[in-house]
Order: structure tokens, then C-alpha cells, then sequence
């Protein structure tokens, strides 16, 4: 008897409320494509770098033919610059992870924020959520979204490798935005 009191009851609720909703005309905006160029300046091993292991899997040398150790979590803030110049100005930064996922290779798979901090696209930023085969000296990813002027990004970025020693990597962006 209480569980039929409940079903009547329930079935009450259902039909009293109602969803609500105002359908509006969509009006979509220009598409813009925005070609940005800078470099990504990563410091390895200093007093003060700007990549660092957080984590490694414990794997035996045996299984990992790669000259770097499968599953190592890599965190980032990496300033971007105008140049490949240590004193460059610095127009933003590169905020993420970076895992290297390859067992046999050293592909890595990144997850990063480039914030700009000055000049016309001070506020906004894009996202890179991609494989990175990072031995290759020329390669590309895939942007999968933004913010401030970039919203709903989506395009790529061709990475060129400018100046890697044990302690400095300089990577040259062009990247292709599609946006709103």
C-alpha cells in the first residue's frame, strides 16, 4: 500500500512541474583565424627551472627501451617571448603537464595553457591538449580551445625545435587559431 502511495504521489510531482525554456534565434559570429609566432623558453635544471618531475613510475630498465623513463610527469610554467633571445620580452606563459607516454619512443603527451600576458591578446589564452613527439625537430599539435579572445579555439601549432642543451630548450610556436 505505501509503495503505491509513493508512485501516486511521485507521478504528481512529474506532472506538476514543468521545464521552462526560451528558444532564441541564433545569430552566429564571424569566424577569425589568428596566426601567432613566439618562442617557448623551458629551463631544465638551474636554481630556478621552470619544468620539474613530479613523478615516475617505478619500472624496471628492462622494459623501457626509451632513453627517457616511461610515465614521467612533467609540471610547467614556461615563459613564451617574442624571441629566441634570452632577454626577449616576455609575452606570457605556458602553464601544464607533460607526460611522457611512450614505452619504446620519447612521445610525450601535453596538456598546456599559453597565457598571454601583454600586448593585444593580454587576458586570453589557448589550450594544447596533444601527443608531442619531442626528438622530432619539427612537429605539430592540436589547439582544443581558449579563452578572453580565443574562445571555442580550435587549430594547431607547428613546433620547430631552435636551441635544446642539458639545461635549455627554446621551441619556436606558429601557431593557427580558429575562433569566435
Amino acid at each position: 500500500m505505501l509503495i503505491w502511495i509513493l508512485i501516486i504521489y511521485l507521478s504528481q510531482v512529474a506532472v506538476q512541474s514543468q521545464y521552462y525554456s526560451k528558444s532564441l534565434p541564433y545569430h552566429p559570429k564571424p569566424v577569425k583565424v589568428t596566426n601567432l609566432h613566439f618562442f617557448f623558453h623551458e629551463t631544465l635544471s638551474s636554481k630556478n627551472p621552470t619544468t620539474v618531475e613530479i613523478a615516475q613510475v617505478n619500472i624496471p630498465s628492462n622494459h623501457n627501451n626509451s632513453s627517457v623513463p616511461f610515465a614521467t610527469l612533467y609540471a610547467l610554467d614556461d615563459p613564451l617571448k617574442i624571441g629566441s633571445e634570452h632577454d626577449s620580452e616576455v609575452i606570457g606563459n605556458a602553464q601544464g603537464l607533460t607526460v611522457l607516454a611512450g614505452t619504446n619512443t620519447t612521445d610525450a603527451v601535453m596538456y598546456v595553457d599559453f597565457g598571454f600576458t601583454s600586448g593585444k591578446f593580454k587576458g586570453s589564452s589557448i589550450s594544447i591538449f596533444s601527443r608531442n613527439p619531442i626528438r622530432e625537430i619539427e612537429r605539430e599539435v592540436a589547439v582544443i580551445g581558449g579563452r578572453g579572445q580565443f574562445k571555442m579555439a580550435t587549430g594547431f601549432a607547428l613546433l620547430k625545435a631552435y636551441f635544446i642543451n642539458d639545461t635549455n630548450v627554446i621551441i619556436e610556436y606558429n601557431v593557427t587559431v580558429i575562433h569566435y
